[in-house]
């Protein structure tokens, strides 16, 4: 049975910021999803992914970087926030995880869209002992700047073949890391625009790969 998302409100460096949990029993690790688009309590892509992670006893946190007030400010705008703003929110919510409530001692992902991808490549450049996983949808990788030769976890940057720029920026991006990035190119298919046939895609993607970089609570053997 599919675990019922509950939401809430997370506090974390004087701001309050809108979150949906799904905490299935025995959970084998968590992944936090990043993104920041005003307008829009939550990203019905990342819940598709949840979904998909929440089969393989993997919690989920699905956050949105910006506070109820910038969504209303920034709905319908291309305004895009600093990354390394953006990176503060992030690496302040991966310390919340790893050390309050259910999440606690749980190995962390992170799974980012657009400019929250930077932010969680930020974040998981600046707690590399929690991050063990990385995953940009669509994102932004050159808006992390130095940050992304730090990223010593497994990085996996899905575009698809349809997304022009985007896809290029994430194919410039890969050699600056430290030899743990891969360009994922869904073929013929646009996952900025999501396509249907590429959310399913991407998806099925994560369902696959979080899980064998997720195992288990730390100080205990992870199952792959």
């Amino acid at each position: 049975m599919e675990t019922v998302p509950s939401q809430t409100t997370f506090e974390v460096i004087g701001l309050e910021l809108e979150a949906s949990v799904a905490m299935p029993d025995r959970a084998h690790g968590v992944v936090l999803f990043l993104h920041s688009h005003g307008g829009s309590r939550h990203d019905p892509t990342d819940a598709k992914i949840a979904s998909a992670l929440d089969q393989k006893r993997i919690a989920t946190v699905l956050v949105n970087l910006l506070t109820a007030k910038e969504q209303e400010m920034h709905a319908g705008t291309e305004q895009r926030f600093d990354a390394t703003t953006l990176g503060a929110r992030a690496i302040a919510l991966t310390d919340h995880l790893a050390a309050h409530g259910p999440t606690a001692g749980l190995r962390g992902g992170l799974c980012g869209t657009g400019t929250g991808a930077a932010g969680a490549l930020i974040a998981a450049a600046a707690r590399p002992a929690w991050v063990r996983a990385v995953l940009s949808r669509a994102g932004r990788p050159d808006l992390a700047g130095e940050f992304v030769r730090l990223v010593h976890c497994p990085a996996l940057l899905v575009v698809g073949e349809a997304d022009g720029a985007v896809r290029e920026v994430n194919e410039r991006a890969e050699p600056e890391f430290p030899r743990t990035a891969r360009v994922v190119e869904i073929p013929g298919l646009s996952v900025l625009r999501e396509d249907p046939e590429a959310v399913t895609l991407v998806a099925e993607l994560a369902r696959d790969w979080f899980p064998l970089r997720l195992g288990a609570r730390d100080g205990s053997t992870p199952s792959h």
